[in-house]
């Protein structure tokens, strides 16, 4: 059977926690990484987490663990359309998203002896919510984000820095940006760029009910 990107988002998550815990080194969780996105099958996938707690079954499930429980005022995993991933990974190097593009729901930021930067000063919001999921391991992840829109942090760091500007917008049309991560012997941090705003928050277009445009 063919792989996902949610069946790979599953594994991911897996290998993520399993790095917190101590589980796995920096070094097995970066070449485990690699092979999840090279994955075409579930097939392939499967052998990536056998040996960890919440193991997928190769199947399009995980047991226990492999999602966190639900908090108020957050996506519900699984809510979040898989075909609106996308997928930065920075192995030995560098990767960027910025300028003019259209925002996915949901974001993976994969930093491992590199840097990942996404700014989200001149992007189009098409939905309400973004979800940024980022993992550093002797790298970093930066984020910059519009002044006037929501954002949201929770991770931790592991002899590592994870920092969130929490911002609360006063527009109640306003995108809200989730930020969730864990970062090991690295950094993760995302801050408003100043002076820059999402602009006609109101404005609707059509099928997507978002399409914001910013400017300074």
């Amino acid at each position: 059977m063919r792989a996902s990107d949610a069946d790979r988002d599953r594994v991911a998550d897996i290998l993520r926690e399993a790095l917190a815990e101590g589980r796995l080194t920096p070094e097995e969780h970066a070449e485990r990484i690699e092979a999840v996105y090279d994955a075409k099958t579930e097939g392939e996938l499967a052998p990536l987490v056998r040996d960890l707690p919440g193991a997928y079954d190769g199947a399009g499930a995980s047991g226990p663990g492999a999602y966190p429980m639900p908090v108020a005022g957050r996506p519900v995993p699984g809510t979040i359309p898989a075909e609106a991933d996308e997928n930065l990974v920075a192995v030995f190097s560098g990767s960027v998203r910025k300028g003019r593009w259209r925002v996915g729901r949901r974001t993976h930021a994969y930093a491992i002896f590199g840097s990942v930067e996404i700014d989200l000063s001149e992007a189009v919001f098409e939905y309400p919510q973004v979800v940024i999921k980022a993992v550093s391991v002797f790298g970093s992840v930066e984020v910059r984000v519009p002044e006037n829109i929501s954002l949201r942090g929770s991770g931790g760091g592991v002899l590592g820095n994870f920092e969130v500007d929490t911002l609360d917008s006063t527009e109640p049309d306003a995108p809200v940006v989730y930020i969730e991560g864990i970062s090991v012997l690295g950094n993760i941090e995302a801050k408003p760029k100043r002076g820059k705003l999402v602009r006609n928050l109101q404005r609707k277009s059509h099928g997507k009910g978002f399409g914001r445009h910013l400017g300074h």
